[in-house]
């Protein structure tokens, strides 16, 4: 039987670091960012679906124009919620598709690594635990702005468009604290590689 863990956290709060580390202990991380892109990519039903409903001013060259979408539905909900029916059937089918395939197969553990796990509305019916990577609203939001280079108002705005971190770190089965230093955050995750002897 396969037991299927969803993996999340906030933006900056260091999701994207554990989960290399879970696939460098051999773990399959079926990750919805890439499926994300991967169903938009040139020559899919998914762009041809954006390009239909936003206009062909949205691709470059045969591909989609990440950054002007961007501008256009961070802005806007009505349009963010456009994109959303275009994409998130198109996401949520893969996942599905490739956990049933890891259930064929009996693979023991699966990872859904997911920024907007509980956003989605669909991912914690397809798991049976879920763990939170988290850390204070200030060291989070200090880290994206160092990281990608952003106003105090352009870090809150994007933090503002996710759960709080709190509300995900109630649900979760498992909490991995990364407000220390990045040994204290591995340690966490090698301890839970133990307990569930997955090492």
């Amino acid at each position: 039987m396969t037991e299927v863990w969803g993996l999340t956290g906030g933006i900056a709060t260091g999701k994207t670091t554990v989960s290399v580390w879970l696939k460098a202990a051999g773990l399959p991380v079926i990750d919805a960012d890439v499926i994300a892109r991967e169903v938009v990519a040139p020559g899919t039903e998914g762009l041809r679906q954006i390009a239909a409903t936003f206009g062909k001013l949205y691709l470059t060259a045969g591909e989609l124009d990440r950054r002007q979408l961007g501008q256009l539905v961070f802005h806007d909900p009505v349009q963010l919620k456009r994109l959303e029916a275009i994409t998130t059937p198109l996401i949520q089918a893969e996942i599905q598709r490739r956990l049933t395939d890891y259930r064929r197969r009996n693979v023991p553990v699966v990872i859904i690594d997911a920024p907007t796990f509980f956003e989605s509305g669909y991912l914690e019916a397809l798991t049976d635990h879920v763990m939170v990577v988290a850390t204070d609203a200030a060291t989070q939001k200090r880290r994206l702005m160092a990281r990608d280079q952003l106003s105090a108002a352009d870090a809150q705005a994007r933090m503002d468009r996710q759960w709080p971190i709190e509300k995900k770190v109630a649900r979760a089965t498992v909490v991995i604290d990364n407000g220390g230093t990045i040994a204290e955050t591995r340690q966490q995750v090698v301890k839970w590689l133990d307990m569930n002897n997955l090492k």
